[in-house]
């Protein structure tokens, strides 16, 4: 079994500056890849990505995920284009269906969040890689579109998944599929099995919490996500705890295995330091 790759998310409840004050930090301590989430109403994605990349050196960084129904296609396809192009090889986009209510909330919720994902996604994927595209679709339509200045490489494009039609879409469309905190090692075997492909990243966030009373945050975090196994989904403990709880999701099939603080967590900082000095380690 190969080691997994190991992340963290820096949370949007983060204000922007102290978002990029701990990615930068993340880069100086030696983590790989941090990941960030395009939550109403916190820090956009492209642009919290765009400036984490620009105030770090060597780090990957990853969007997951891109709600579909609130971003326009030309215009999303032109920012990831930018961002790959300025920063080759760092990054990584999900797209997904957004939290429902939240799409509701701004007046964009579409009738079928998965044809939405369907056309905006391949319509993105075909610009991305310097097609003149036109497309009359339910949602995207496009008459000869095609990017002044696609990337040289297109970055890896994922889907942002856990229902069986949107875990299939994905093994069908994307290079990666992300699965929600919550997800249990039992559940990333599921989704595998939903996405019927065997080349084919496998991100799974996991809820973490370290030290004194990180069980009982962690477990609170997976409660309140309504995961149907709690004591299942979530890591905790000492360094050595969390490392050999991760491997469960790998062994799962898990690719990148993404550590997700608490919304509660004392010490970012912290946490950062603890995932790349001592549990990516262990992980190796």
């Amino acid at each position: 079994m190969s080691a997994p790759r190991i992340a963290v998310v820096v949370r949007p409840e983060q204000s922007p500056e102290d978002l990029v004050r701990h990615a930068r930090y993340a880069d100086e301590v030696g983590i790989e890849e941090v990941w960030l989430w395009e939550d109403c109403f916190f820090g956009g994605g492209i642009a919290t990505a765009a400036t984490v990349l620009a105030a770090t050196e060597r780090l990957g960084v990853a969007i997951g995920v891109l709600p579909t129904p609130m971003r326009n296609t030309a215009i999303t396809a032109m920012e990831v284009s930018a961002l790959a192009r300025v920063h080759p090889d760092r990054l990584r986009v999900g797209f997904g269906h957004g939290v429902q209510s939240w799409m509701r909330q701004i007046g964009a919720k579409a009738a079928s969040p998965l044809t939405l994902l369907r056309e905006q996604f391949g319509a993105v994927e075909r610009l991305l890689r310097g097609e003149s595209v036109t497309v009359s679709g339910r949602y995207v339509n496009l008459t000869d579109v095609e990017l002044a200045w696609p990337p040289e490489k297109v970055p890896q494009l994922l889907v942002g998944a856990t229902g069986p039609k949107t875990l299939a879409l994905s093994g069908e469309l994307a290079q990666g599929t992300v699965l929600s905190g919550g997800t249990t090692p039992d559940g990333v075997r599921r989704a595998i099995a939903h996405i019927g492909t065997q080349d084919h990243e496998v991100v799974v966030y996991v809820i973490c919490a370290f030290g004194s009373g990180g069980r009982e945050r962690a477990l609170a975090e997976a409660l309140g996500s309504g995961c149907e196994s709690p004591e299942e989904a979530i890591v905790a403990g000492t360094a050595a705890d969390v490392a050999a709880a991760a491997q469960r999701w790998t062994d799962a099939g898990a690719t990148t295995v993404v550590l997700q603080p608490t919304v509660d967590e004392p010490d970012v900082r912290e946490f950062i330091r603890l995932v790349a000095q001592e549990v990516q380690p262990l992980l190796a």
